[in-house]
């Protein structure tokens, strides 16, 4: 039977290129990756974050003359989802989405597997259409649709059934897992399992704020952590003290790592999960949405031979998205590029890349010290916490290297005060800072309603999170104030006469633009008050 895809014209790196997608040098990395380890250029620009999948599904699309569809809150027609059973569809990673006569319209996250098509195609005997869907989307729609053949509600019914007849831990996996689901769907980055006297509430932190969850029974409390806890590889037998671990969740091809944290509390442990897709950790630096001075600079200071540049927020502010990004922009095969962190966020290639661990003597400090030994030219320390660790990044910064690091600071000045208060002197700091970074996440207007409230926010009127930008750069009459040990606010006046922004008039901006409300402009601008 007849079906249409067409042949593939030009190479997906040069469409990403033509696309403004993917730079030269972040395709020439996933090149040697893929000589490296022989996967498919597409799965290596995923899993390194240099695309996120429905720009890669676009390209991928125009590539073989088929069109794309964002699947998003559609409803496959039922009678043709069953065409094509549930195993197979996930096993190909295709879904049929509507029939009409001997035509059945396929989605397909491998345009190009002839193979899975030729399968359908003989399964179904019909006449196959197919268009491209990001596989993120695909699995999420066919979780709709699919599942187990159970919502979420279903699953917790017969969970509730069988903690009544003593058996509840047969039914954890999937009431966890659909649970993870759902959080997936709603675009949530923590779940909160919160146990209360005669309850256990769930909550979803989407777009910044919590948003309720599923409540699950009592009974069902002690089942859903220790399945959390399995999962988590932490010591089940133990409520009494936090725990912290972790687990990878599959997402089609990709992964998502979960962060767990577990903490005694009066009716029981609560449990919070991080939910990070590693997928738009990485990006190019003009896809972080600096304006546009702010990232001339940044880009300029990030091809100084030595020195810090700091990057300032708050916790789940974006810092670690901005410090890669930065990485991808100095990596190559001419430098020495080395990081500490905790925890090792995403694997880079060509990076050394070391992850923090007390129980085996690894800090900070201690990483970092190591890796001075290592001839570095790049040196990226997830966070300066302590005195120790400033001091030997200044110290790095000093004899020749370019070190890029996190600090807890409100605003850009603020991060001078805290270094100091970690023992960093005033002529250190003039010495070896380049500039100060800081950024916050501000939640957009939902694009479908302007921010009225619709069915595809729900009924919020938000929908995603964007950063919004500052940058001290520490220029000769700045760096003297630094030297002279001045008060926070001259500095801050001093870089403001120099043409310095702030946090507030880059949101003030998005709100003259329409990308966020006025309310939640205001909300920064109160925030540096």
């Amino acid at each position: 039977m007849a079906s249409t895809v067409p042949g593939i014209r030009r190479r997906l790196g040069e469409r990403l290129q033509d696309r403004g997608l993917l730079t030269g040098r972040q395709l020439e990395l996933a090149l040697l990756e893929q000589g490296r380890t022989g996967a498919l250029l597409g799965e290596i620009l995923l899993r390194l974050g240099l695309v996120t999948p429905s720009a890669l599904g676009e390209a991928l699309a125009d590539q073989a003359g088929v069109p794309f569809v964002h699947l998003g809150d559609l409803i496959p027609d039922a009678e043709a989802v069953a065409l094509v059973p549930e195993a197979m569809a996930r096993r190909l990673r295709v879904l049929p989405l509507d029939r009409k006569g001997r035509d059945l319209r396929l989605a397909m996250a491998n345009v190009f597997d002839l193979d899975a098509l030729a399968e359908v195609e003989g399964h179904t005997l019909l006449r196959i259409t197919v268009v491209c869907a990001a596989e993120e989307d695909l699995l999420a729609c066919a979780a709709r649709v699919q599942g187990s053949g159970q919502s979420l509600e279903q699953v917790l019914e017969e969970a509730i059934v069988r903690a009544e007849e003593g058996d509840a831990e047969r039914s954890m996996t999937r009431l966890v897992d659909q649970l993870l689901a759902k959080a997936i769907r709603d675009r949530a980055t923590d779940v909160h399992i919160q146990p209360d006297e005669r309850t256990v509430l769930t909550r979803f932190r989407v777009d910044g704020s919590l948003v309720q969850g599923p409540s699950l029974p009592k009974a069902l409390q002690p089942a859903v952590l220790a399945r959390l806890k399995v999962l988590a590889e932490v010591d089940l037998s133990e409520s009494r003290r936090p725990q912290d671990g972790r687990f990878s969740l599959p997402l089609g091809r990709r992964t998502l790592d979960v962060r767990a944290s577990f903490l005694p509390a009066r009716h029981g442990e609560k449990a919070v999960l991080r939910l990070l897709d590693k997928t738009n950790l990485v990006q190019g630096l003009d896809q972080l949405g600096m304006p546009g001075r702010i990232q001339e600079r940044f880009e300029a200071l990030l091809q100084r031979p030595h020195g810090l540049l700091l990057v300032t927020g708050p916790t789940g502010s974006g810092k670690t998205t901005t410090l890669y990004s930065a990485l991808h922009a100095l990596n190559s095969s001419e430098r020495c590029l080395v990081t500490v962190e905790d925890p090792v966020e995403y694997e880079l290639p060509l990076v050394t890349q070391v992850g923090v661990n007390p129980k085996a003597g690894i800090t900070f400090a201690s990483g970092l010290r190591g890796l001075l030994r290592q001839d570095p030219d790049v040196i990226l320390v997830g966070e300066i916490r302590d005195g120790e660790t400033a001091s030997i990044a200044l110290r790095a910064a000093m004899t020749g290297h370019l070190v890029l690091a996190t600090l807890h600071a409100g605003q850009p000045v603020g991060a001078l005060a805290r270094l100091r208060d970690l023992g960093a002197t005033g002529g250190d700091l003039a010495e070896t800072l380049l500039a100060i970074h800081a950024q916050r996440l501000v939640r957009l207007l939902c694009a479908a309603c302007g921010g009225r409230g619709c069915p595809a926010c729900g009924a919020t009127g938000v929908w995603g999170r964007r950063a919004i930008h500052d940058l001290l750069p520490i220029t000769p009459a700045v760096r003297d104030l630094i030297a002279a040990g001045a008060a926070a606010p001259a500095i801050e006046a001093e870089a403001r006469r120099q043409g310095k922004g702030s946090l507030g008039e880059h949101a003030l901006a998005l709100a003259a633009q329409g990308l966020i409300s006025a309310t939640e402009a205001r909300r920064v601008a109160a925030e540096e008050a």
